[in-house]
């Protein structure tokens, strides 16, 4: 069996102005509040950006940067706010809300970041049979979640992943599954 906890890094002003994308610093405090809690694990990854990388950091785990737990890719809209690109593409904007099986101009779709992170689970449940830890953006905790609960990519709005959240997966006879745990 493998155990793999998913962390949403720590909150970023791109995630606060809700900007699509980007490689954006992390909040200081919030990083503070991710040295307070802590987690330990036979393996590390961590999606590429910075956030990413620094909470890890300050989780005390030495993460194996992962590209394929990289963000979404926007495309012609990355580094660019909501508010901005409702009023530059109201109709674009609705339709991509609406249906997550759109892809904004040049970027990814849900169902492409879901296939992604299913192939990096594969890889995980082949080669770690201990416990893992994966800091990443919070659009991957909703991706990862989408996959192992086998909802379409339409539920990813009813799933809600704050900054430091945590998420507890189990895999065991080649499947992956919610492991909802008491406190500790």
């Amino acid at each position: 069996m493998t155990g793999l906890t998913l962390v949403a890094h720590a909150l970023t002003p791109a995630l606060r102005g809700l900007v699509l994308g980007g490689d954006a610093e992390p909040d200081r405090a919030s990083v503070e509040t991710a040295r307070e809690l802590k987690l330990s694990a036979d393996a590390a990854y961590a999606g590429p950006e910075r956030a990413a990388v620094r909470t890890a950091a300050a989780l005390g785990l030495d993460p194996v940067v992962e590209p394929a737990l990289r963000d979404r890719e926007y495309g012609d809209w990355a580094g660019r706010g909501l508010e901005e690109l409702l009023a530059s593409d109201p109709s674009g904007v609705a339709e991509w809300l609406d249906r997550p099986h759109t892809a904004t101009p040049n970027g990814e779709t849900e169902n492409d970041v879901i296939a992604r992170v299913a192939d990096w689970l594969g890889d995980v449940a082949a080669r770690d049979h201990g416990s893992a830890v994966a800091v990443v953006h919070p659009a991957i905790v909703r991706a990862i979640v989408l996959y192992v609960v086998d909802a379409p990519a339409e539920s990813l709005r009813h799933v809600d992943v704050r900054p430091l959240a945590a998420v507890n997966l189990s895999h065991h006879s080649g499947n992956w599954s919610l492991s909802l745990a008491p406190w500790s």
